[in-house]
């Protein structure tokens, strides 16, 4: 019996070496949110805290004339509304939003957008054939973060050792304002009646209170997130990445003998794999 050759597998097409090529090099495209949501500049910040809120998202696109002309996050809300004391029901989009708005092309390679992210500081907007498609974030990013040796790294010299904490009796008002000034996304809370500590994020501040109307005099303790997921000291950035992603989650304590001595974000992975 004659045995026939694969002839596909002995020479494969242009497209079939490209497709390969394509697999080892995965393109922005695969990993981007595809789901958009828009505002306009003359909405006021209440109105996008609401949409945030409800959607569990941290950002939102901002169209002029149906024209994408930038962007407003969690983080402008919270500097520079929140924290300032100012009124979202008074500050309308314009006045806050981040512009212009960073672009790439829906065809780069990811490691490129994640180069890309740290260099420009901010979320990105994918365009294909001139069209917006997509954005993509550090969560995107770090949910395919490969197992290459720039992931072996650990956490240990990339993590910030220096944790803003608070006492559960703090009010969620204060909290708001420490970390808009200070630029950061979470807290870790603290009970002088038990050892055991929580956190409380910048993305709790909107889904539970700004987009519910909820007042912020209420004790952080009473809003904050338990248990604390955490990481040992001397473990990967691929698995810190791994367990963010597992858990649905941007920022990871870490633990040495049980103390708390640092927290590392999503942010931080990404620059690590940037480099």
């Amino acid at each position: 019996m004659v045995k026939h050759k694969d002839l596909r597998k002995e020479f494969p097409s242009v497209i079939d070496r490209t497709y390969d090529e394509y697999k080892k090099h995965p393109h922005v495209e695969s990993i981007m949110s595809s789901e958009i949501v828009t505002t306009t500049t003359q909405v006021t910040m209440k109105e996008v805290a609401r949409v945030m809120g409800e959607r569990h998202i941290g950002s939102l696109i901002v169209n002029h004339f149906d024209t994408p002309v930038g962007i407003v996050t969690e983080r402008d809300l919270l500097s520079k509304v929140i924290a300032p004391g100012r009124k979202t029901s008074e500050i309308k989009v314009e006045n806050v939003m981040s512009y212009p708005l960073i672009t790439i092309c829906s065809n780069i390679e990811i490691k490129e957008a994640a180069r890309t992210m740290i260099k420009k500081k901010g979320r990105l907007a994918v365009f294909k054939c001139g069209n917006l498609v997509g954005i993509v974030t550090a969560s995107d990013l770090i949910k395919s973060l490969p197992d290459v040796p720039e992931t072996k790294l650990k956490v240990d010299d990339y993590m910030t050792k220096q944790v803003t904490s608070a006492d559960e009796k703090t009010s969620i008002s204060n909290i708001a304002k420490m970390m808009g000034e200070q630029r950061i996304g979470s807290v870790i809370i603290t009970s002088k009646d038990s050892p055991h500590m929580s956190i409380f994020t910048e993305r709790d501040l909107l889904t539970v209170f700004l987009a519910k109307g909820r007042s912020l005099m209420t004790d952080v303790g009473d809003a904050s997130s338990s248990p604390l997921i955490t990481i040992r000291l001397g473990t990967s950035i691929h698995k810190a990445a791994a367990t963010m992603t597992s858990k649905h989650i941007r920022r990871l304590p870490i633990t040495k003998d049980g103390e708390l001595v640092g927290i590392i974000t999503a942010r931080d992975l990404i620059e690590t794999y940037a480099k």
